[in-house]
């Protein structure tokens, strides 16, 4: 069985918006092996997600990294998107939570996720999200879009949780799958 495991970037007020505008001073040698160490043989991503990396990595076809990111096969969870051209990537419609148990049932590689919060959200109340990797950054951004929104009340089980050297907490979560 598959699972599907999903890495943000967070302020300490919880913060997961735009972490390219205040999460690169903390990122070093020991973040960056976090984050290599969440990568995973098969990607899940949101349509905004797919969309922005595809725009991102496809003219930059050729080089080692665009082509490791173009490379891995990718479900992209959209109800609107209707092709999905770059990466060998695999459209989820209307039905993708089905598709994805699916998917998480067959004997294959785990599934890896960097972004799409509201997906990662959909996720947990789907109960198809097996691990949750927050990368808590020592800042307060102060505004922005949250890690949660406001919503229901549910637990949110810690496996384990790492401080790194520049203050970053590694925080592990293993949401309830059903």
């Amino acid at each position: 069985m598959s699972k599907i495991i999903a890495g943000l970037f967070s302020s300490v007020d919880g913060v997961v918006q735009d972490p390219q505008d205040w999460h690169f001073p903390y990122f070093d040698d020991e973040v960056g092996a976090v984050v290599g160490s969440l990568m995973q043989p098969r990607m899940l991503l949101g349509r905004k997600t797919y969309v922005g990396f595809a725009e991102h990595f496809a003219p930059l076809a050729g080089q080692d990294f665009a082509d490791q990111m173009a490379a891995p096969p990718k479900f992209v969870v959209s109800t609107t998107l209707e092709s999905a051209d770059w990466g060998n990537a695999t459209v989820l419609g209307t039905d993708w939570a089905e598709r994805l148990r699916e998917v998480k049932a067959e004997d294959g590689p785990d599934l890896g996720m960097s972004g799409s919060v509201v997906l990662i959200r959909s996720l947990i109340a789907e109960g198809l999200l097996d691990e949750l990797h927050l990368l808590v950054h020592p800042v307060v951004v102060g505004k922005g879009q949250r890690v949660f929104a406001d919503g229901e009340t549910f637990p949110l089980p810690l496996e384990s949780a790492t401080q790194l050297g520049n203050g970053t907490m590694h925080l592990v979560y293993a949401p309830e799958t059903r």
